[in-house]
This record gives structure tokens, sequence and C-alpha cells, in this order.
């Protein structure tokens, strides 16, 4: 049996390493590796038989098919590492790169912030300059927050479907909106903090309205200071530092008309002088304009007492501005509706840079 079965192998080894040497590929290449030496491979069917031979047998056929089985195996690894080289050079010389290309700019060069979100960087940095806190709530808010403790009455337009959204009744039947203003906020912060109060509060309000300087959605700016000692010269001193800061004019003329709100007594409405002489351009600090841009007052006694003061000893002022409005007026944005179509050429155009912060001495706008 030794005399026939070495022809055999030795003829199964020529076999084996020329289908080797013509292996094209990595894939070829593996599928000679399983013919050979896989689980039902041509040399691995041979090692079975050892076990049904003779000891004489197996003292000669052990070690031949056991070296044919590494030299196999040897040569399949070779020839594996020349043909993953050789697959490696042909595609560096295919795949090339042009280093003479621009590098494509980073997502901190492309990228735009909007210019809500640089507004009111831009008033926090104003305002915290002049001592305020920033000041948070919930945009569903209770019929009692957002109207009743701003001393608003059951009769109040307001409170009616066609300017507010009201959510569906809950279990006890009382229906909560989606705040139509941030003033809430100051009910809950009087209720959780002691005077002096100093905050501001930038957020999100909602109302039916929509036009071109009006959506359902927008955002709005509140002030609040509550002390032992306020009064309306204090309120006029600090809108008008915040417009010289906002709008970084020098001075500003700034007359106050009375009006009325629920929640501030006496209510007064701000104009502020500007020139409108060019065709969508507004200047402010200059000019014989007139442009009205905030409303506000003394907080009412009421509006105290439902915060849990005491009006004989407390006094506070607020005012609210439209936070879109304050963008559009600045920056000469024309449409209040563009500011919510997510069009990447618009935020490109009028969008900021993300890595230049508003301050107060570097420039709120760069």
């Amino acid at each position: 049996m030794n005399e026939t079965a070495r022809p055999e192998i030795d003829q199964l080894e020529r076999t084996l390493m020329a289908d080797i040497a013509s292996a094209a590929d990595e894939d070829a290449i593996e599928q000679v590796r399983v013919a050979a030496i896989g689980k039902k491979g041509a040399v691995s069917e041979r090692m079975k038989t050892l076990g049904k031979m003779s000891a004489e047998e197996r003292q000669v056929m052990g070690p031949a098919l056991n070296g044919l089985k590494v030299r196999v195996t040897d040569a399949i690894a070779a020839r594996k590492a020349e043909l993953r080289d050789a697959a490696i050079e042909a595609r560096l010389a295919t795949e090339t790169v042009d280093i003479t290309l621009p590098v494509r700019p980073s997502p901190a060069e492309t990228g735009r912030i909007h210019p809500i979100s640089q507004v009111i960087d831009e008033i926090t940095a104003i305002c915290a300059d002049m001592g305020f806190a920033v000041a948070e709530g919930p945009d569903i808010e209770t019929d009692y927050y957002n109207f009743t403790a701003l001393n608003f009455p059951e009769d109040h337009p307001a409170r009616e479907m066609h300017d507010t959204f009201f959510m569906a009744p809950d279990a006890n039947g009382e229906r909560k909106v989606l705040r139509t203003h941030t003033s809430p906020v100051q009910i809950r912060t009087m209720e959780a903090q002691e005077p002096p109060i100093r905050i501001v509060i930038p957020g999100k309000t909602y109302r039916h309205d929509s036009d071109a300087t009006h959506t359902p959605m927008f955002h709005q700016l509140e002030g609040l200071v509550v002390d032992k000692v306020t009064t309306v010269a204090h309120l006029k001193w600090t809108i008008e530092e915040f417009c010289k800061a906002f709008f970084e004019v020098p001075d500003v003329a700034m007359r106050f008309r009375p009006s009325y709100f629920p929640f501030t007594e006496p209510s007064l409405e701000v104009d502020i002088q500007c020139d409108r002489s060019k065709p969508g351009e507004v200047r402010f600090g200059e000019g014989n304009d007139w442009m009205e841009i905030l409303g506000c007052g003394m907080v009412h006694p009421n509006v105290l007492r439902a915060g849990g003061l005491d009006p004989d000893v407390y006094q506070g002022f607020a005012w609210g501005i439209g936070i879109d409005r304050l963008a559009m007026l600045k920056y000469g944005m024309p449409d209040l509706r563009a500011f919510f179509d997510a069009d990447v050429r618009w935020l490109k155009h009028y969008g900021f840079r993300p890595l230049d912060m508003p301050t107060l001495f570097g420039g709120l706008s760069q």
C-alpha cells in the first residue's frame, strides 16, 4: 500500500500546488484552501483514513500526510499574502486622491446660528450685564397662571378660542393652554423667590395669528423687577439702556404713551425714534419717525398678591417685547414667516457664525 499511496500523495501535492499558484484573487485562493484542507478537503479526507491503517502503515503515511498538509497550508498562506498585496497595489493605482483640491470646509465654518438664537444670546448678554437672571417656565400652562393670576377678567377676549390654543380637558375638566405670553413665569418666580427679583424670560409663546409679521408660534422676552422701591423712572432707564445696547447706538429718543394691560397699572407703550426714509431699512437713534417696540408698566397689585407678595411692601415693573420683531428690526428681515421655513439659503444669508458669540465688549453683532 505504501508504494501505491506515495505516488498518489505526490500527485495530489503537485495538483494542489498548481491550483494555489493559479489562484487569481483572494476569493479563488480561499476556494483552494477549502478544497484542500477544509473539513471535507482532499488532504483532510486522506487524514481520516489513518485510523483504518496498520501501525506500520501509519508510521509511513502519517508523517507523509502531515507534511503535505503543512506544505499546502504554508503555500496557501504565502499566496494569499501575495494576492492581498497585489490587490492593495491595484487599489492604490486606481483610487487616487488629488491633493490639489481644496479641503472641504468644516461644519463650524459652514454652519450658521439662527437669528432668533443670536438675538436671545444678545439679550442675555445685555441683561446679564444689567444684573438680570434668566428665568424659564413651561410652554403648557394652566388657566390660572396664564390668565387669572395675571389679573385677566373672566370675560377678557384673550380667553376665547379665536385667540388662544386650548388643550383638551383633563380628568378634572380643566383645559390647559399653550401660553399666550411668558408672563406666567412672573407668578411662578414670585412664588418661589423672595424679592429683590430681577429676571428676564425669553421663550416661545402661542396665539391664533399668521401673516407677514405674525406667526402662531413666536418668541417673546419678558422682564420683571420687584423690590421695595421701584418706580417708573427705573423702568424708563432700564428700557432706554436696553435699547441703546441692543441696537448698538449711542443714544435713543423714546416716548411713553398710556395704554392698558391687565397685569400692569399704569400701563405704557414705548415708541423709539427712527429713520425709515430708505426702503426696507430702519435706523434707530436718528430721523423724525417713531416706531412702537414694546409694552410695559408697573406690576398690578393683584399680580403681586397672586405671587404671594404684599403690594403695600413691594412694587415692581415689567415689560414685554417680541424677540422675532427685534431680529426683524435690527437685521432687516421683511417677512417673519421665513424664520420658520427651514430654508438653508435664507439661513446662510441671515445666519451668524457659530463661534462669534455676542459680548458687550466685543460687539453684539459680528
